[in-house]
Parts: structure tokens; sequence; C-alpha cells
């Protein structure tokens, strides 16, 4: 919604139609003006790190992304009406900070535990946000929900529909059939464990669905704390690492066949990398099918995001005395998180009106724009956060509820793997 400040005089606009606009300006950019280089964060020694990292393409690259990154945030800062001024004197140290995960998950010993970027963003911020008194003007200028949704937006040229049909029927079968009984095995529990109505949407959407991904997208659309978001996203990197490592000698001891077990990982194990890592300890089949059903689970995200928007649009309105009602159509738009409509017409456009070879040539650099900005809310999300908030007793049934919830799902899917290609 756009309005008039009458203090400033100046054109607003809020958040949600400020995060498509951005976004949509980071794509056609890309699409017909400049293309960002992709910086190179991965390195094995002290040798690589000289020769890869330090080189000056590489700083020139990592330079010019900061630059971009900066004028994107600080167009953000002015049209929402917020300080330009102490967004471009706090942005840097966020974004060096941010540099600093990369190179940390970039190293190659934390590549082989398939550790994201994202969980040192938030550790680091987390160190700094506890150990450190932070001046309120820094604080006030971090853009976490800005940073996010930007980010969402650009997750939307990933998601190409004709790749929906490539990924096989069975895929799309497991996956939906997942999704649907894991979220809603996830949301009944989480309700009789009393966890808060926030921490259940993003917990089942994160178990079900595709783990960091679906716990954003989620948040996005509920408005969802950026605290619980962080905690939400640490149970779900944590969790598929012992995941990642014995499944596959699980599968080995009970003499599973290479399709049930490509289709059992991929159904189960909530990141992609670790999908990937994991599926290859097994084989190349077992490669094959857990990267297709991990993919087809994907593709439902755009889907599941509306949907948990509009239900929550709708079932979350209280009136002025705190009581639940339900919204007029006019309420539900007014809530509803525009995000989602950027995230859908980045997917259509690059599904149905972009050539392929256009598009191969951007999705690089936007991917990488879409990781980053993610890493630069993880951040944020870190420094505005306190261990207590993040860790405290009121976290151990949100913990019970995520680990009982991945067991179901880890269960289910077995058996609806075993369903569909133990035959195949």
């Amino acid at each position: 919604m756009t309005k008039i400040s009458t203090k400033t005089n100046k054109f607003l606009i809020h958040e949600d139609w400020a995060v498509v606009i951005l976004g949509s300006a980071v794509i056609l950019s890309s699409l017909f003006f400049f293309l960002l280089p992709i910086p190179v964060f991965k390195w094995e020694n002290t040798a690589s790190l000289t020769d890869k990292i330090f080189q000056l393409n590489n700083l020139s690259a990592i330079l010019i992304q900061f630059v971009f990154m900066s004028v994107i945030g600080a167009i953000g800062a002015f049209i929402m009406g917020k300080s330009v001024k102490n967004f471009l004197m706090g942005f840097p140290v966020v974004y060096v900070l941010t540099i600093i995960a990369l190179l940390i998950a970039g190293s190659s010993s934390m590549r082989a535990l398939n550790l994201e970027a994202v969980i040192f963003s938030l550790m680091i911020g987390l160190a700094i946000s506890n150990f450190f008194k932070l001046p309120k003007w820094f604080t006030s200028a971090l853009s976490t929900e800005l940073f996010v949704k930007i980010g969402l937006v650009l997750l939307g040229t990933t998601v190409i529909f004709a790749d929906i049909l490539k990924a096989g029927s069975l895929g799309l079968i497991q996956a939906l059939v997942v999704v649907v009984s894991v979220w809603y095995f996830a949301y009944w529990l989480c309700r009789k464990l009393k966890v808060d109505d926030e921490l259940t949407m993003m917990i089942s959407s994160a178990v079900s669905i595709c783990g960091v991904s679906a716990a954003i997208a989620t948040s996005g659309a509920i408005k969802g704390d950026s605290k619980k978001l962080s905690y939400v996203i640490s149970m779900v990197l944590i969790t598929a690492i012992p995941m990642m490592i014995f499944m596959p000698y699980i599968a080995h001891y009970f003499s599973f066949p290479q399709a049930v077990t490509g289709a059992w990982l991929g159904g189960s194990i909530d990141t992609s990398g670790a999908v990937v890592a994991s599926g290859s300890l097994v084989g190349e089949e077992a490669l094959k099918i857990s990267t297709i059903v991990k993919f087809s689970q994907n593709v439902l995200l755009g889907i599941a995001a509306f949907a948990i928007s509009i239900y929550w649009s709708y079932t979350n309105h209280k009136d002025e005395n705190g009581e639940r009602v339900k919204p007029t159509v006019g309420v539900i738009w007014e809530r509803f998180p525009k995000f989602v409509l950027g995230f859908i017409g980045a997917s259509l456009l690059f599904s149905f009106f972009l050539p392929q070879a256009t598009i191969a040539g951007v999705k690089d650099s936007l991917k990488n724009l879409q990781g980053a900005w993610f890493a630069l809310a993880f951040t944020s999300i870190g420094l505005e956060t306190n261990f207590k908030d993040l860790f405290g007793n009121q976290s151990k049934k949100p913990l019970y509820a995520f680990l009982i919830a991945q067991l179901f799902n880890v269960i289910i899917t077995l058996v609806i793997a075993f369903y569909l290609f133990g035959n195949a």
C-alpha cells in the first residue's frame, strides 16, 4: 500500500510492495542492463584461498556485488521512508560479516559437511549481538525483512514450470503425498504440544516441503518473527547433517534398492545440498532419483506459500477487542504478503516468456544474488537476536515437535518410496 506522509510529504511505499519493485528491478537489470559477476567463495587450502578468493578479479566481483546491493537497499530505505544514511552506514558492516560467513562455508571442510552459509551468518551475528552492545542507530538500520523478501522474489526465477514436467510422474506423486501428509501431521503435532501459531506454520512447512527455503517463504507469508525463523532454520540445518550421513548406511544395511533409497533421501532430507551428497554416497541411480524427488518438492513451494498466506490472512484477523473474526476480501488483500506475487510473476516470466538461452545466461548470477540476500538476512537476524530468545525454555516444545515430525517424515517417505519405486 502506498501513502503520502503528512510530516515529510514524501511518497512512501509499503515494504510488501517495495520488495516486489526491488526484486523485479534486480531481475530486469540482470536481463537487460547489467549481469553481475559471480564471486567465488569455494577454497581448499591457504594456496587456493590466495589464488581463488583474494585475486583481483574475484575481489572486484565482491566489490561490484556490494555496490549493487547497497544501491538496491538504499532505494528500499528511501521509498519506505527509512533513514538512508543509517542504512549506508550499517550495510557495509553487515556485508563484510556476511562475506566472512560465505568464506567459512566455502572451505572444503565445511562443504564436506554440507553446512550452508546462512547458518554461519546467523552464528556470527549472534556472537556479536550477545557479546557487544550495538548502537540503536545500527540495529534500527538492519533490514532483515527487506533482504529475505527480495531473496524470495528471486527464488521464483528458479521454479520453472517446464522442469516440473521433467521431474517425472512418480517423483511428483511422491512429493505431493509426502508434502500433504507430513505437513498436516506436523501441524497437528504442534497444536497438540501447544506450539505457537507462527512456529507451527514454519515447522510444518520446513519439515514437509524443502527445509530452509520453505521456512523462509512461510515466515514471509505470515509476517513471522525473524527470531522464530532463525530457530527453525537452525533445526533444519543441524538435523540434516546426521540424516545425510546415516540414512545411506541404513539403506545399505537393509539392502534397499537404489531407486527406493534415492526417493527416500530426496523426500525426507530437508536441504538440497545434503540430498545430493547423500545420494552420491549410494550410487548414480540413487543420486538421480533423490534429486528428482527433492526438486519435485521444491516446485510446490510457490503453491504452498500462496495457500498459507491466504489461510493465515483469513484465520488470524482480530478486531479492536482482540477477538478473532473473519475478515472481508479487502482485508485479506491488505494482509496478503505481496512478495508472493513477485515470486509467482518471476516464475511465470522464466517459465513461459523467456527463451532458454536467455535463462541459461542469467540463472547463475540471479541464484548467487538470491543466496547473498538470504545470507545478509540471517546476519541481520543474528545481530538483533539474543541467545536466551533463541534457545530459551520456550524452545523445547518446538524442538520436540520438529524432531517427531521429522521422524514421521522419514518413515512415511520410506513407505511411499517402496510403494512407488519398489518395482521401478
